[in-house]
């Protein structure tokens, strides 16, 4: 947790001492912001909540099934709201997710070296927030821009 600004270790006592002495060098070298720690804090009691995570669940499923039933690789494990999209080519995941902004839908086109050469998507993450009005938009603007550019017919 922290991201950009820190990190810190969460776990049993002995798991985070095992780290301390075992792990490699601590990568590091500034404490995690106060602001950070109470929006994890936060996070963290709306997680006891199982409705959050039933609801991101349906919205993963609906997303995932949308968008292969549309002709769309879709990778990575079933259940996971972290959704890529395979295309292959970088120019082409770029300019998907570049077309994606015009139906106001923020996706980020990944290619090498972030993922192996050849192996370019886009990243779609699903939220909790999101309604399931709002993902079927976005994957009518997927199936809109993926016929434009070839992708699914």
């Amino acid at each position: 947790m922290g991201g950009a600004t820190g990190g810190y270790t969460t776990g049993h006592k002995e798991v985070v001492e095992i780290i301390r002495q075992r792990g490699r060098p601590y990568l590091f070298s500034n404490s995690v912001a106060p602001p950070i720690v109470g929006a994890a804090l936060e996070v963290y009691e709306l997680l006891k909540d199982p409705s959050h995570v039933n609801k991101l669940r349906q919205n993963t499923i609906q997303f995932r099934t949308g968008m292969a039933k549309a002709g769309f690789k879709i990778l990575g494990h079933p259940e996971c709201p972290i959704v890529p999209v395979w295309l292959g080519d970088a120019k082409l995941a770029s300019g998907i997710a570049n077309e994606m902004m015009k139906f106001n839908i923020y996706v980020i086109g990944f290619s090498y070296p972030v993922v192996p050469k050849g192996q370019a998507r886009i990243r779609v993450q699903l939220s909790a927030a999101h309604t399931p009005k709002q993902i079927e938009k976005a994957i009518d603007a997927f199936v809109k821009v993926g016929k434009a550019k070839k992708v699914i017919s």
